[in-house]
């Protein structure tokens, strides 16, 4: 059992109380597989085995580690985004506030959602927030298949290399679509499947075509994949509306 889907259980008060998993969604779209791979759930989604969620110290390292700039480029996909001061940002799986504070930064007028599952991710963030008298992001604590937005509300929400983790990834995308205003974007980040030299387990890449095929399935419309980082793919989709 992944991070997301234990959190969903903790908030039910179930976890270690019997057998029932209670908080996370119906489990028909999804299927086991019959050998899950070393860094797998053995859960699959559209045909896409579901990756598991690396340790909370691993994780932590891994996504504050000093040559991350180096490597993945972070600032090209910022100017990418493309946001306006007043925008309404979500960063979907923020961790420690990598991505953040960065987006923080770039809507002064606006806002940024920090969601996690993991409370002490969020308790991270809330404290660095306070310490660096930034008053413009506001941590949440997100569910194994809710990422608990108010409805109608963002303009952009971000997902960094870690949608594929996502135990319940259709149920996600849904409440994202109900999340995001009608014309606004969802922008997920997803490290090529299709380039075999990225040093990166498979399990943890996606294809272009498989972000795509998933989002399009919960209601989102493609609508272009940016050419702007070295390793992984940046794909943008709309919530569509009358005039999109």
């Amino acid at each position: 059992m992944t991070l997301w889907c234990v959190r969903a259980c903790l908030v039910a008060g179930l976890l270690g109380g019997g057998s029932i998993l209670v908080g996370c969604a119906d489990e028909g779209a999804y299927r086991t597989i019959d050998r899950k791979s070393t860094d797998g759930t053995g859960r699959a989604y559209m045909g896409r085995e579901i990756a598991d969620v690396m340790t909370s110290e691993h994780g932590a390292l891994w996504l504050d580690r000093p040559e991350r700039d180096e490597e993945e480029l972070p600032q090209r996909l910022l100017l990418a985004l493309n946001l306006k001061a007043s925008d309404v940002v979500a960063d979907i799986g923020s961790g420690t506030g990598f991505f953040t504070f960065r987006l923080a930064e770039l809507v002064p007028s606006g806002r940024v959602y920090a969601v996690e599952v993991q409370q002490a991710l969020v308790d991270t963030i809330q404290v660095r927030a306070g310490r660096q008298g930034i008053r413009n992001v506001t941590p949440v604590l997100g569910r194994a298949d809710d990422p608990s937005l108010p409805s109608n509300r963002v303009d952009v929400a971000l997902i960094v290399s870690s949608y594929h983790e996502f135990t319940h990834p259709r149920e996600m995308l849904q409440r994202l679509v109900a999340a995001i205003k009608p014309g606004g974007r969802l922008v997920v980040v997803e490290y090529r499947a299709e380039d075999e030299t990225i040093p990166i387990e498979s399990v943890h890449r996606m294809s272009e075509h498989q972000i795509i095929r998933e989002a399009e399935a919960a209601g989102f419309q493609f609508r272009e994949t940016l050419d702007v980082l070295p390793q992984q793919h940046v794909v943008v989709f709309v919530v569509p509306s009358g005039d999109v």
